[in-house]
């Protein structure tokens, strides 16, 4: 089983890449798996993103975690032999890890800890979409998100900073086996051709 997972802030890219893969060849013989988010039906049983203390970051983890496991069980029981995930256990860690900077819950070390105990999908490739602030900022903008909801934490500059240190900077590597960082500042469709055709080259 090949497990490809695609990473990166909110409003990179990921989601119009994985619709665009699903409508592909490569989407046709493949297991995806949506977003933690997208697995919980109501919206207020939604973990916060700026949790207000450890003991709620680790809670936090441990719902999603049920996610993951469900995740897996599903993958498993598929005969497919190519995963892609939209979102891993990687962003769990970095969620925790930039909120560690913030913080200081001290919290991160204890996920990586307890993963070793838990299943869970690891990648054996990771593409992280690596977008500029300031586009983000526009895409989330045009999308007419931001007046529904003016502060939003994912899109907070420290936040991001260390959310994107986690993949790219930081000294312990991510879960996956192997990480890639993709220039994802580009229009969604030219992305996900990008997406597919990196996608393409791992399944051969």
């Amino acid at each position: 089983m090949l497990i490809i997972a695609l990473e990166g802030p909110s409003y990179a890219g990921k989601s119009t890449a994985i619709r665009h893969l699903r409508r592909t060849t490569l989407g046709s013989r493949a297991f995806v798996s949506d977003c933690y988010v997208k697995h919980i039906a109501h919206r207020d049983d939604i973990p916060p993103a700026r949790t207000d203390s450890a003991a709620a970051q680790l809670a936090a983890f441990d719902r999603f975690m049920e996610i993951e496991v469900a995740r897996v069980a599903e993958a498993a029981a598929n005969s497919r032999q190519l995963v892609i995930l939209d979102r891993s256990v990687d962003t769990l860690l970095a969620h925790a890890y930039a909120l560690d900077a913030l913080f200081g819950y001290g919290v991160h070390h204890q996920l990586r800890h307890r993963l070793k105990t838990l299943p869970f999908l690891r990648p054996d490739h990771t593409l992280y979409l690596d977008v500029p602030v300031e586009t983000l900022h526009l895409r989330r903008k045009t999308a007419g998100h931001t007046a529904a909801e003016f502060e939003y934490f994912l899109h907070e500059p420290r936040f991001l900073h260390h959310a994107r240190d986690y993949f790219v900077h930081t000294a312990r590597r991510p879960m996956t086996r192997e990480l890639t960082v993709l220039a994802a500042d580009a229009g969604p469709d030219e992305v996900a051709k990008a997406v597919e055709a990196l996608v393409g080259f791992w399944a051969r």
